[in-house]
């Protein structure tokens, strides 16, 4: 064989893991601030609910799309052996059809990161699935359900919690430009959605962004389309459908916005502390030599 025609595998690089669960903006984000850390980030889609800023997500990679967040890049791995590629030889981040249960008996991670941001459901305890367990946003208790919380409700956005609970959600919007609760359309019923309106573009109050079931769905307000639900999907009752950025030329749609910024960097701090602090721990119990 010639010199030339000698090929090398690249090396397994070995990196600590970080589960996060969700393909939304915010957990976007986390595995954007992760990676910056030097840990393997794998994302787990969870359909509920349904991602509507999908410029300022990885979500669309599930599609097979190409996203960059940031400067990172993900990539969609349908198996394991495809995600055991992306996170020991590649410098991507993983974005995966398979959920979490299935990740964890792969190969168990040293962050397991909770996302999904489903403010109304039940929150199951996770902490023996991971070293070490993070909850986003309402219904997290630590010591119950997760080990570290950290708030996303705009008066304590990002703030890191290590006992007592996150606020509960409180049906209220963040504001934006001034604007509420009203710059979203709801889903009044469960059915499959079509649009075939890009995120980004500038709408007027009444345009049809889509239909449901074949139900005309308008903008509520004049201003960019911020988010949408992909087209093609079943929606079940009382998600979001789509938002609106009323802002006009400060309107912004793409990349990692401030709240997600503020929750990311809370939650890689709050990694690092609790780690360090576990590591730097004494050892309780006999010692033994010989």
């Amino acid at each position: 064989m010639r010199a030339h025609e000698i090929s090398f595998a690249p090396r397994s690089r070995k990196r600590p893991l970080a589960v996060v669960l969700g393909t939304n903006e915010i957990a976007s984000a986390v595995a954007v601030h992760m990676h910056r850390l030097g840990w393997a980030a794998v994302l787990s889609h969870d359909p509920f609910p349904p991602v509507i800023r999908r410029q300022m997500a990885f979500h669309d990679c599930l599609f097979g799309d190409r996203v960059t967040l940031d400067q990172v890049t993900a990539e969609r791995a349908e198996t394991a052996l495809e995600l055991f590629g992306i996170l020991d030889y590649s410098p991507h981040v993983a974005v995966t059809p398979l959920q979490f249960h299935d990740l964890v008996a792969m190969r168990t991670p040293q962050a397991l990161i909770d996302a999904r941001m489903q403010k109304y459901r039940v929150t199951p305890d996770l902490r023996h699935l991971a070293g070490l367990t993070v909850g986003l946003g309402p219904n997290f208790s630590v010591g119950r359900n997760c080990d570290v919380a950290v708030e996303t409700r705009p008066a304590r956005v990002g703030q890191v919690l290590r006992d007592g609970e996150t606020d509960a959600a409180d049906h209220v919007a963040d504001r934006l430009g001034g604007v509420g609760e009203e710059r979203f359309v709801y889903a009044q019923r469960r059915g499959l959605w079509h649009s075939a309106i890009d995120i980004g573009v500038r709408v007027f109050k009444g345009f049809v962004v889509g239909h449901l079931d074949g139900t005309p769905i308008e903008a509520p307000l004049d201003g960019v389309l911020r988010g949408v639900v992909r087209d093609g999907l079943q929606i079940p009752a009382g998600v979001k459908l789509l938002e609106i950025d009323p802002r006009g030329r400060a309107a912004r749609w793409t990349g990692i916005d401030e709240k997600s910024e503020l929750v990311a960097s809370a939650v890689s701090r709050a990694i690092r502390v609790e780690l360090a602090e576990r590591a730097a721990a004494p050892v309780i119990g006999p010692v033994v030599t010989h």
